[in-house]
């Protein structure tokens, strides 16, 4: 029995060492566990908090969209990007406002808050949207060049008909016929063959006459 008490002095002897060498890095480990566990706590609080006021400042937004005030739909965005720049509700927003902008014939304005979409936006469907629209809005400018650029850039296959189109709608506008036919027939065939929008591309490339089959 003295012998067996022994040996477990022993391990007891060992761990209290052992734990007077490595004691303090094993107490540093639980510290920084526990602090990343708060700190992510505390994280999701206040990202949960921010998204509830963004969404706040959102919903002025589409409030003043209803006053037809473009100053006040221009000034409620403002206040949303200034503070919640990095949002999801900010993208949005810029469209939102580039779109009325666009009607109240404010381009450079419009087009400065598409750009904004392009280069802050952290979902690629937005940044589509917006490279979309400013497409357009160069193409009405005779912008041709600036057009195809923004064309050019990668789109997910959702948007893919949407951009052939619009660049046939460059090309033809560039006497580039061929090259306009291609990029319409290329619409044609990632647009649904139920959408009437399918229609729409059709007739313009039957007007640019020749084969278009």
């Amino acid at each position: 029995m003295a012998e067996l008490d022994l040996h477990e002095q022993e391990q007891v002897d060992a761990l209290k060492s052992w734990w007077k060498e490595n004691g303090k890095w094993v107490m540093a480990a639980v510290l920084l566990a526990v602090l990343g566990f708060v700190a992510m706590q505390f994280w999701k609080s206040h990202q949960a908090q921010q998204a509830g006021e963004a969404g706040k400042l959102y919903a002025e937004v589409e409030k003043q969209l209803q006053s037809n005030d473009p100053k006040r739909v221009n000034d409620a965005v403002a206040a949303l990007v200034d503070k919640f720049a990095g949002s999801a509700y900010a993208p949005r927003a810029q469209l939102l406002a580039a779109q009325v902008n666009v009607q109240m014939k404010d381009m450079a304005r419009a087009k400065t808050q598409l750009q904004w979409v392009i280069e802050h936006a952290n979902e690629t469907g937005l940044q589509d949207t917006a490279r979309l629209k400013l497409a357009s809005m160069l193409l009405d400018e005779a912008n041709y060049a600036e057009a195809l650029k923004q064309l050019d850039a990668a789109s997910p296959e959702a948007f893919t008909g949407l951009y052939a189109d619009l660049r046939g709608d460059v090309l033809s506008a560039q006497g580039k016929t061929q090259e306009a036919r291609a990029a319409y027939k290329q619409a044609l065939d990632k647009i649904e063959s139920k959408s009437t929008y399918r229609s729409l591309v059709q007739l313009k490339l039957d007007g640019l006459g020749g084969d278009a089959k």
